[in-house]
C-alpha cells in the first residue's frame, strides 16, 4: 500500500513537470494567422476545411512549429522554398509517421480528413505557390560516389548517414550549432515520405532563408545530386537508418530495500551522491507543504541532489531533461522496512521521441541505480 502511494506521488510529480514544459511551449507558440479556404490536389476527401485544420494545427503542431509555422522546436514550415518543393503526399506521410528518434511524434490517430485539413491550413499561408506533384520513380545513381559527395557537401549539417543536426531546436537562450537544426534526411520516416524526385529538387534548388545552398552554389552537378539521392535511399534499403532505441528499463520507478535505518539510509544516500559528483541540495518530508509542519511524517523523506555540469550539458541536448534533475530520491519507512526509490530516467525518456535525449537519460539511470545500490547495501 505504501509503495503504491509513494510511486504514485513520484509519478504525479514527474508528469506534472512534463505538463509544465508543454504549457511553456504553448505560451511561446504565439498568435494564429487567418487563412482562407481552398480545395485542390486531393484534399477534399471527407470533411476537410481550413478552419478545422487551423484548430488541429494549433493543438497538435504549433507547440513545436510555431502558431504561424515559423519554427521553434521543429523546423519552420512557413517558408516559400519549403512549400514550393514539398508535396502534399510528403506532408501527409510526415504527419502520419513523425520522425522516429527526432522529437516529432507520429500522429497515427488522426483521420485522413483531419490530416488533410492540417495540410490545407499549411497551404493557406502561401496560396500563390503551386503545389508540386512528384513521380515515385527511383533515381538510379552511384551509391559509393553519392556517399563521397554527401560526406563532402552534406555531412557538416545533416551529419553521418543523415541522422540530422545535433539538438532539438529547443534552445531558448542556449547556443545552437546552426541557425536552423538540419533535418534528419536519413531517417526512416523521411525516406518513406519523400520521393527521390522531391529530394533531388530540394538539393538542386536549396532552401532560401536556411543554411542550405543550392547544388550549383555547392559546386555540384546534376549527376552528383542523383548519386546523393541514391546514397540516401540506400540507407533505407540497408537498414542503417536511425530508429528509436527503446529503453532497457520498463519499470517507472527504481526501488531498493535498505538494510539500514531510515536515518542511516539518508546519510548513506548523501555520501553515495557526493561520490558520484552530485551536490546535496536539501531534504524534506514527503508531505511537506501538504500538511501542517507539526503533522509531517518523519518516516517519509524526499532528498534533492544535482550534478550541475551534467545538467548544463544535457540541457544543450534537450531542455526537457530538466524535469529529471535535480535528482530526487524518496526514502520511506514502513514498520521494519526502509525503501529507497526514484523515477527511472529511462522510463520517462521513453515518453519522448529523441534518441539523443535517451542517451543522456540512460547515463542518468545508471548513475541513479549506482547511488541507490550504494546507499542500501
Amino acid at each position: 500500500m505504501l509503495q503504491n502511494k509513494t510511486q504514485n506521488f513520484i509519478l504525479l510529480s514527474s508528469f506534472l513537470a512534463v505538463i509544465s514544459v508543454a504549457l511553456l511551449f504553448l505560451i511561446l507558440a504565439g498568435s494564429v494567422a487567418f487563412a482562407q479556404s481552398h480545395e485542390h490536389h486531393g484534399l477534399t476527401n471527407g470533411v476537410v476545411d481550413v478552419q478545422s485544420g487551423k484548430m488541429l494545427f494549433q493543438k497538435k503542431c504549433a507547440v513545436c512549429h510555431g502558431s504561424e509555422g515559423v519554427g521553434g522546436v521543429g523546423v519552420p514550415l512557413n517558408l516559400h522554398d519549403f512549400l514550393r518543393t514539398t508535396s502534399n503526399r510528403y506532408l501527409l506521410q510526415t504527419i502520419r509517421m513523425g520522425r522516429p528518434g527526432r522529437v516529432m511524434p507520429a500522429f497515427s490517430t488522426l483521420t485522413k480528413a483531419q490530416v488533410q485539413s492540417i495540410i490545407l491550413y499549411i497551404r493557406s499561408w502561401r496560396p500563390e505557390i503551386e503545389i508540386p506533384v512528384y513521380s515515385l520513380d527511383l533515381i538510379e545513381g552511384d551509391v559509393k560516389k553519392g556517399q563521397v559527395t554527401y560526406d563532402a557537401a552534406c555531412d557538416n549539417c545533416h551529419r553521418e548517414k543523415g541522422i540530422g543536426g545535433e539538438g532539438t531546436g529547443v534552445t531558448f537562450s542556449r547556443p545552437r550549432n546552426a541557425e536552423l537544426i538540419a533535418p534528419a534526411i536519413g531517417n526512416s520516416a523521411f525516406l518513406a515520405a519523400a520521393s527521390d524526385q522531391m529530394i533531388k529538387r530540394i538539393i538542386m534548388t536549396g532552401r532560401e532563408s536556411t543554411p542550405m545552398d543550392s547544388a550549383m552554389a555547392m559546386g555540384l552537378k546534376e549527376e552528383d545530386v542523383d548519386n546523393v539521392v541514391t546514397y540516401l535511399r540506400s540507407l533505407e534499403e540497408n537498414g542503417t537508418v536511425q530508429k528509436v532505441k527503446h529503453s532497457q528499463r520498463d519499470d517507472a520507478v527504481l526501488m531498493y530495500e535498505s538494510s539500514y535505518s531510515i536515518e542511516e539510509t539518508i546519510e548513506n544516500m548523501k555520501r553515495a551522491a557526493l561520490g558520484h559528483n552530485f551536490r546535496y541540495i536539501r531534504e524534506q518530508t514527503l508531505d511537506h507543504g501538504f500538511v501542517e509542519k507539526d503533522q509531517e511524517s518523519n518516516h517519509e523523506y524526499l532528498i534533492y541532489f544535482c550534478n550541475f555540469t551534467f545538467l548544463n550539458q544535457a540541457l544543450l541536448v534537450d531542455p526537457r531533461i530538466g524535469m529529471f534533475l535535480p535528482f530526487r530520491t524518496t526514502i520511506v519507512k514502513k514498520e521494519d522496512t526502509v525503501l529507497v526509490m526514484t523515477v527511472s530516467p529511462d522510463y520517462l525518456c521513453s515518453l519522448f521521441n529523441n534518441n539523443e535525449l535517451k542517451q543522456s537519460c540512460h547515463f542518468m539511470a545508471e548513475k541513479y541505480e549506482a547511488m541507490l545500490e550504494e546507499s542500501t547495501f
